[in-house]
């Protein structure tokens, strides 16, 4: 279902509708939380299952967002304007090694590719709803987008610590990472209050979310690393 969900949000992308493949993006994340919550509950996890969740986690939040950027991006400079579309290949890259990488079973090593994919879509989602905004204008221009492609493919294979959304690993949270996600749920909760009171559109609050959720890994970077050593 993250797979079909991918597919059809790419359709919909690349007929000018990056707001329903959003949603679409949304639905896929939700069955990709639920598929690996479910095998851990019923004890039924397996190899196959985790290559399977990996190549639909390419197409959803790899190829989908960075389609998404490509789409609503203004510029008419060829190479910028194509520029978004190395997301997708650091997202297959990030997916690559994270099957491989032993060290994240309770966190993750590097961006995580549904963060990066949220970050994208809400963007596209906001630009397309609102052609007006300040977003849209920078949006427009051939530097904000190649930019932003740029930090989140190099997040994406960083080293850097970022904590899990996820539970029922087994293992309790570290101590760091339980003071992250408070953090980050204090975001989203200001950043829904400050988006209802002015009116602005809720793909506002998810998209700053996740870019709180980057600083925050950011600057407990230090301190996660010597946890993670």
């Amino acid at each position: 279902m993250n797979l079909l969900c991918g597919v059809m949000g790419v359709i919909f992308t690349l007929r000018g509708r990056p707001d329903t493949g959003f949603l679409l993006m949304l639905a896929g994340a939700v069955f990709d939380f639920f598929d690996g919550f479910a095998a851990r509950m019923l004890k039924a996890s397996s190899g196959i299952g985790k290559e399977l969740d990996s190549l639909a986690d390419v197409v959803s939040f790899g190829v989908l967002p960075s389609l998404m950027l490509y789409q609503v991006g203004g510029t008419d400079i060829v190479f910028l304007k194509f520029f978004p579309i190395v997301l997708a290949a650091f997202s297959a890259l990030r997916l690559a090694k994270f099957n491989l990488d032993e060290r994240q079973h309770e966190s993750f090593i590097g961006l995580p590719t549904p963060a990066a994919a949220m970050v994208c879509g809400s963007l596209a989602y906001y630009v397309h709803v609102a052609p007006e905004s300040f977003l849209a204008g920078w949006c427009s221009g051939p530097v904000f987008l190649p930019v932003l492609a740029l930090v989140l493919s190099l997040l994406l294979v960083s080293e850097v610590p970022m904590f899990s959304m996820k539970f029922g690993g087994g293992n309790k949270a570290s101590r760091l990472d339980g003071i992250k996600r408070i953090l980050f749920l204090c975001i989203a909760v200001l950043a829904a209050v400050a988006a209802a009171l002015a009116g602005l559109n809720w793909s506002l609050v998810v998209l700053a979310a996740f870019v709180g959720y980057i600083l925050i890994n950011l600057a407990f970077a230090p301190a996660s690393c010597r946890t993670v050593k």
